[in-house]
């Protein structure tokens, strides 16, 4: 079960403030349990580890299967939650080095999430003469960068294989019924997925969008669903007893005391996109109406000697997460050095994660004692099992928290804003009259 050590952050808040959060928690907690709340036509996540389509899931692990077979290349296309949780889960159990790694399975490569030129032409001259297969993942197909993105990987794909045996090798998971990409896939015959209705994007990591690339990659999916289906047991307790209930309630005392920015941390370099994650999950979730905890990452200890310097020393409006895996894969063990130049020899007999979990431990009495509160969130081990579990915790530890600020966690109002402008500065139609507003306001700059 994951864990939540809070003892670190009482120098900053008082028990007691936790504790009078108590009522506000049961409010927020019934409002997303029971789907009274603002959004609530978006909490299909809340239930999905028990309650997911087994039929779609069986196709997922088939198409892995065929993938793995005929490609040795899978470009997935998708942008935020379209393809966060896929490459984040994908490089922390399997490492960020996937690529390079000797394996049977094929390199996964995640595009469609930008618009530059010199990363696209990248993508394609890293495939080369090798066979490999599309995964688009788009909910309506006219999201600007994946669109781009599928509309050049599709070309590359026909002229390699031909329109037929390219329709074969593209795997659309979009809308069930309705949409651009939907309406392509119909006509051309490509396998499709379903991006269910009930669940946001950034939600989305265990449903086809996340689980089809994940099995590609050879991680037991079933093990990741389970792990987040006994999290949906062991986090039903409706008080502090419940992890979600101490760091959601924890992490809105410390916002209403001055934090307002959350740094997540990991001692696992393979971290980083779960950081990515979990950056999209709780700022596009909580950041809006003015308010929010702004969400920060680090990777240690690389950022101690960089990022370190601020965190110790700067601005007080802080606080700090770190997620703690208690088991590593294996064992290292420091050895003697007969010249002991560099001076380690204090360390001979010493397990490296030992030495880790005192540096871990030392940066955490630093950084109190420098004015910043520090959570741990522990789980067991990098394991598909533990790992769906971990994402259950901070899904569900979002939605609360989101209710408990007063906001609706399950809409993105904001990140429109760009895109219409965008439109409009393209030229397309029906933005004709906000571009040319826009054109004159550049040039009057």
């Amino acid at each position: 079960m994951i864990k939540v050590d809070d003892t670190a952050v009482y120098g900053a808040i008082q028990w007691e403030q936790v504790a009078a959060m108590d009522p506000r928690l049961k409010v927020a907690w019934e409002t997303l349990q029971k789907g009274t709340g603002a959004g609530n036509g978006f909490l299909g996540w809340v239930r999905l580890p028990e309650q997911y389509d087994r039929a779609e899931f069986a196709r997922i692990q088939k198409a892995a299967r065929k993938i793995q077979s005929d490609s040795q290349v899978l470009v997935v296309i998708g942008i935020g939650g379209s393809y966060l949780g896929a490459r984040a889960v994908v490089e922390l159990i399997q490492s960020a080095n996937y690529n390079l790694k000797q394996k049977n399975t094929p390199d996964l490569y995640f595009t469609g999430n930008t618009l530059s030129t010199d990363a696209v032409l990248e993508t394609l001259e890293l495939i080369g003469d090798r066979d490999f297969s599309v995964n688009v993942i788009s909910k309506s197909g006219t999201t600007t960068e994946p669109a781009i993105a599928f509309r050049i990987f599709r070309a590359a794909l026909e002229r390699k294989y031909g329109r037929t045996e390219a329709a074969r090798r593209i795997y659309a998971t979009t809308d069930r019924a309705k949409g651009a990409l939907k309406t392509l896939a119909d006509a051309e015959g490509y396998e499709t997925f379903v991006v269910p209705d009930d669940v946001g994007g950034r939600y989305s990591v265990l449903t086809a969008v996340g689980l089809l690339p994940i099995a590609v990659s050879g991680i037991d999916i079933e093990a990741l669903m389970q792990g987040a289906a006994d999290g949906m047991a062991d986090f039903g307790q409706a008080n502090l007893s419940n992890p979600v209930w101490q760091y959601a309630g924890v992490r809105n005392v410390l916002y209403e005391s001055g934090k307002k920015i959350e740094v997540l941390g990991c001692y696992e370099p393979n971290f980083r996109f779960m950081a990515e994650w979990w950056k999209q999950l709780y700022g596009e979730s909580e950041g809006k109406n003015g308010k929010g905890i702004f969400p920060a990452s680090v990777e240690l200890t690389a950022d101690l000697h960089s990022m370190g310097q601020y965190i110790q020393e700067g601005e007080r409006m802080l606080f700090e997460t770190v997620v703690d895996f208690r088991h590593p894969r294996g064992r290292l063990v420091m050895e003697a050095d007969g010249e002991n130049l560099d001076g380690l020899n204090f360390l001979a007999g010493k397990d490296l994660k030992f030495v880790c979990d005192q540096g871990m431990l030392g940066t955490r009495l630093a950084h109190v004692d420098g004015g910043v509160p520090n959570l741990v969130i522990q789980a067991e081990a990098v394991e598909p099992y533990c790992v769906g579990q971990l994402i259950y915790f901070f899904e569900l530890a979002c939605g609360l928290s989101g209710y408990l600020l007063g906001v609706n966690p399950f809409n993105q109002p904001g990140v429109e804003a760009y895109k219409k402008n965008m439109f409009g500065l393209l030229g397309k139609p029906g933005y004709e009259a906000l571009g040319a507003e826009l054109k004159k306001r550049l040039r009057e700059r």
